[in-house]
């Protein structure tokens, strides 16, 4: 794959020399990725703020940085570079809402995700780099469909009449509580329906099917707690406990497939701090945007960076 099509930062990834020999051109060199120039490594830098950014505030900037890896980095590889910097955003999402978790739910979306984890990894070793690109690209628009179908959900539940539904939301509130309630807020009771099973298998499927092919399983998550009606501390804490767990399970299996290598470990080194600059950046911007407005931006700049890829 040409990894100089970033749709972010036009021209900002020329100095990009794929397999360029050792002092040849500007740029560090980290092995079987190429030799990155200082375009490519600033996008890069960007892009791992904004995973930093999403697992603290809107979650859904996390599909610009998944698809600026994809463009910048060969496709396969970009998915092992991302997965640590997503673990390292993981524990800081986990430290503010550990205390919310419903467990209950966890355990029971265990074994559709882990289903879809694995048709996730038969199809990453099946597939070459093209094909993997595109599919990326395909994956990332079918995630931008369920945001908005999320987005229509919360409109609808905003507009029932006051008191028929409870608090409910895929990112956290604008607004923090300024104080913790003492004990976790209960999550409802999921009734053991036949429609309620087919959920979690469905939306569980999904979820591990797509964070194992391109680290991207969150909206799937999001819709899944979005229709249980969580409080929003309790969709938090669901979340950054699925995800850590998940995301560290998946990292055996990167390193066997070889898209965990050094080189990539080693490029990791050079953006887990970006990543906890955007973890604070996103803590402190979430009471001070407009999130409507921001969440528009995400959804078009992902379906440009998906176009990219699909190309």
């Amino acid at each position: 794959m040409d990894p100089l099509g970033t749709p972010f930062v036009p021209g900002a990834v020329s100095g990009t020399v794929s397999g360029a020999a050792p002092g040849v051109g500007s740029g560090l060199a980290f092995g079987e990725l190429g030799t990155l120039g200082l375009g490519a490594l600033l996008t890069l830098v960007v892009a791992a703020l904004l995973i930093g950014f999403s697992k603290t505030a809107i979650g859904g900037v996390a599909l610009i940085s998944v698809a600026v890896f994809a463009a910048v980095l060969p496709s396969r590889l970009s998915t092992g570079v991302v997965l640590p910097l997503l673990i390292v955003g993981d524990v800081v999402a986990v430290r503010s809402y550990h205390a919310h978790a419903d467990w209950r739910t966890l355990i029971r979306l265990i074994p559709a995700v882990l289903v879809g984890m694995a048709a996730g990894w038969a199809f990453i070793a099946q597939v070459d780099d093209t094909v993997m690109r595109r599919a990326i690209g395909a994956i990332l628009l079918a995630l931008v469909a369920l945001q908005l179908l999320t987005r229509w959900r919360q409109r609808t539940a905003t507009s029932a009449p006051s008191g028929s539904r409870p608090e409910s939301s895929t990112t956290p509130p604008t607004t923090p509580p300024t104080a913790p309630p003492t004990s976790p807020p209960t999550p409802p009771t999921s009734p053991r329906t036949s429609g309620q099973r087919l959920a979690a298998w469905g939306y569980g499927s999904l979820a591990g099917f797509t964070t194992a092919v391109a680290n991207t399983g969150g909206p799937a998550m999001s819709l899944y707690l979005l229709a249980a009606r969580y409080t929003v501390l309790a969709f938090m804490g669901t979340m950054s406990w699925f995800f850590f767990m998940i995301n560290v399970v998946k990292v055996p299996m990167g390193a066997a497939l070889q898209i965990i290598t050094p080189s990539t470990l080693l490029l990791d080194l050079v953006l887990v701090i970006p990543v906890l600059v955007g973890t604070w950046i996103g803590r402190w911007t979430l009471p001070r945007v407009s999130q409507q407005l921001f969440e528009r931006l995400v959804l078009i700049t992902t379906v440009l960076a998906a176009a990219n890829l699909i190309r």
